[in-house]
């Protein structure tokens, strides 16, 4: 996994010109996850019910040699859980996660003083907990081993080193699916996509 940080984030070093300006940080926040489950049986799909998580990582920008644009990229290791179903049949779908998102950006503000900022970009992330998420008599969720989501936010960035940015991350594929045994066949027979609002602080050095 430590390959897969470094490969993409020296495709981002190798893709910035040579007069770019770069900063390292670490950054940090919370997630507000939305699940919303399609074609799955009915004792799960009725009530669907948002969970705090928390993400947490090292980053980088890179400020390009135009006015106000810029970009920035991460590997955190990042947690999400939300609840589906009701009563007795009330189910937990957990993620854990290694999430890279690599945002185009672009500021305006008053030089090292302030900047306020929009951002947009894809985020890469890798299932590192267990991808078996509860499991019933004849039914069970099961995450995938990879998927691939979007960003779009705001940030303000203060004295040059403390940011603060708030986006919403939405998955564009299915994040997993509800397999069910039929006639001693296994198929899937639901799906599922978590969502997210975030918002984080970042510090550079």
């Amino acid at each position: 996994m430590k390959k897969v940080f470094a490969v993409m984030l020296m495709a981002v070093a190798f893709a910035m010109p040579s007069n770019a300006q770069i900063k390292f940080g670490v950054t940090g926040g919370l997630n507000m996850t939305n699940v919303s489950v399609k074609d799955a049986a009915a004792d799960v799909s009725g009530a669907v019910k948002s969970r705090a998580g928390f993400f947490i990582g090292p980053t980088v920008k890179f400020t390009l040699p135009i006015v106000g644009l810029g970009v920035d990229a991460a590997a955190v290791y990042d947690q999400r859980e939300g609840k589906i179903g009701e009563g007795d049949q009330e189910k937990t779908i957990k993620s854990q996660s290694i999430q890279i998102p690599i945002n185009l950006r672009y500021g305006v503000g008053l030089g090292d003083l302030l900047e306020v900022f929009a951002f947009a970009g894809p985020q890469f992330g890798f299932n590192v907990g267990s991808n078996k998420k509860f499991e019933e008599i004849k039914s069970e969720w099961t995450l995938k081993s990879a998927n691939l989501s979007a960003n779009l936010g705001v940030g303000l960035t203060v004295l040059s080193h403390l940011q603060a940015k708030f986006n919403y991350n939405w998955a564009l594929g299915k994040t997993g699916e509800m397999e069910a045994t039929v006639d001693g066949v296994k198929k899937a027979v639901g799906s599922a996509k978590m969502n997210c609002w975030q918002i984080s602080l970042a510090y550079w050095f």
